[in-house]
């Protein structure tokens, strides 16, 4: 039995098949247990370049819990997750591993994690913790047995190692560029979906308002799902009890995420209303996507590369070495300036 059978019995191509059984993205997970279930019943063994040769390269997992919250099923394919394992990849090559991927549920059993561990015979792993909260990462990281590093949030309380967005920062300097800029009014359009990130720069940007005297009010925050990229009613129906209500729209408006900056302005420009010239719109992570748009997305620039250096780097750290003091890290952001922002025109 050859993989051209297996992709033969199971309808998809050799490449789906090389995804499936080497436990990388591409592929959803129903394709994937189908592939797997047929290689099994058919007696295929896989062999990887590592059980190939003793000399191969040593292995990490990233773990996500996928299609829960923001990080969908297909998460890989979603621009920040995407350029994230890119630099992991890179920088796990660049230091003699190899990387495999895994997805679960939010709260797997400790069977599952132990199972996890033992199937992937990996050395660490670099756990994807976007959408997760605090009992679910220490349940993880309790009965996960392998050097563990989490990325994407923290938890002061955990004693873990964390590499995560300086959150407070970047949405501080969405908030400081729109007022410096001249805007009286500054609407906040928030994720429906809460995860620690999105609380932490809802933190940073009342800050900046609050340190300009102006008023972070209720009535002008928004919210919406954080995961579309096109125009969304239920967005448009806030804005128009918004404006029935007497007010005048806000001459700025800060989103929580980039998906979200992308998705407001094709809902303002459906209702009339052009970015930069009648409102400015600022997001958050500067994603490819940013550049694209039209108007291109003013945004909180994240350092992705960097993020991904130091997490396979702790990982590593704790694997090849005496077990130390754990690291929370916090990574600095930029405001990227392009032209969906500028000040506003007043008669």
């Amino acid at each position: 039995m050859k993989m051209e059978d297996i992709a033969r019995l199971a309808g998809v191509s050799k490449a789906a098949v090389s995804l499936a059984l080497s436990g990388k993205p591409g592929i959803s997970e129903g394709t994937r247990e189908r592939i797997l279930q047929l290689a099994s019943e058919h007696g295929y063994a896989h062999k990887s370049k590592a059980a190939v040769s003793a000399q191969g390269p040593r292995t990490l997992t990233f773990l996500a819990a996928a299609n829960a919250g923001i990080v969908l099923e297909d998460y890989y394919q979603q621009p920040f997750f995407r350029e994230l394992i890119h630099f992991i990849e890179e920088r796990c090559r660049a230091r003699g591993y190899s990387l495999i991927y895994s997805s679960m549920e939010p709260e797997p059993s400790a069977g599952e994690l132990r199972a996890l561990a033992e199937e992937k015979r990996s050395e660490g792993v670099i756990l994807l913790g976007t959408n997760l909260n605090r009992s679910q990462v220490a349940f993880i990281a309790g009965e996960l047995p392998l050097p563990l590093v989490v990325l994407d949030t923290c938890f002061d309380t955990l004693p873990l190692p964390f590499v995560e967005i300086n959150n407070v920062m970047g949405a501080y300097q969405a908030g400081s560029h729109l007022c410096a800029a001249g805007h009286r009014t500054v609407g906040y359009i928030e994720s429906n979906v809460r995860i620690h990130n999105f609380d932490e720069r809802r933190r940073g940007f009342e800050l900046a308002l609050l340190e300009r005297g102006m008023e972070f009010a209720g009535d002008e925050i928004f919210s919406v799902a954080p995961t579309i990229l096109s125009s969304q009613e239920s967005l448009k129906s806030q804005l128009a009890a918004y404006l029935d209500a007497g007010n005048s729209l806000p001459e700025a408006f800060f989103c929580e995420c980039d998906y979200i900056a992308i998705s407001a302005i094709k809902t303002l420009n459906e209702l009339g209303y052009r970015v930069p010239e009648d409102v400015s719109v600022v997001g958050f992570d500067n994603i490819s996507e940013a550049r694209i748009v039209s108007p291109e997305l003013t945004t909180v620039h994240v350092e992705k590369e960097r993020m991904a250096h130091l997490a396979v780097e702790l990982l590593i750290e704790s694997i090849e070495s005496a077990p130390g003091a754990k690291a929370k890290i916090k990574v600095d952001t930029r405001l990227v300036e392009r032209h969906s922002s500028r000040s506003p025109v007043r008669s």
